[in-house]
């Protein structure tokens, strides 16, 4: 059964900073592309980052430059590592992935950036 579970969202001010997990399971995901999702209220759900089995790595223009992503395959898990967060950052994040052919999402993790 596939999985992904995000963790490490929380409140944080302007300026700082947060890194994301998202754990996956049940397959194996260093052959897939993964994929942040972001969420905020009252607003349809937008691509933030993503990255190939290759390592290669783009980005929304809106975070380009203050947000990373990465993953260590040995363990399955993705990375968001984001810096110089501003209030329109806040949102709820979302790790996913193809796997089959299927879309699975992660539960999501909310991120608030008070100014």
């Amino acid at each position: 059964q596939v999985q992904l579970v995000e963790s490490g969202g929380g409140l944080v001010q302007a300026g700082g900073s947060l890194r994301l997990s998202c754990a996956a399971s049940g397959s194996i995901f260093s052959d897939k592309v993964r994929r942040w999702y972001r969420q905020a209220p009252g607003k349809q759900r937008e691509f933030v980052a993503l990255i190939t089995s290759s390592g290669s790595a783009k980005y929304a223009a809106s975070v380009k430059g203050r947000f990373t992503i990465s993953t260590d395959n040995a363990e399955n898990t993705v990375y968001l590592q984001m810096n110089i967060l501003k209030p329109e950052d806040t949102a709820v994040y979302y790790c996913q992935a193809f796997v089959d052919g299927q879309s699975y999402w992660g539960q999501g993790t909310q991120v608030t950036v008070s100014s």
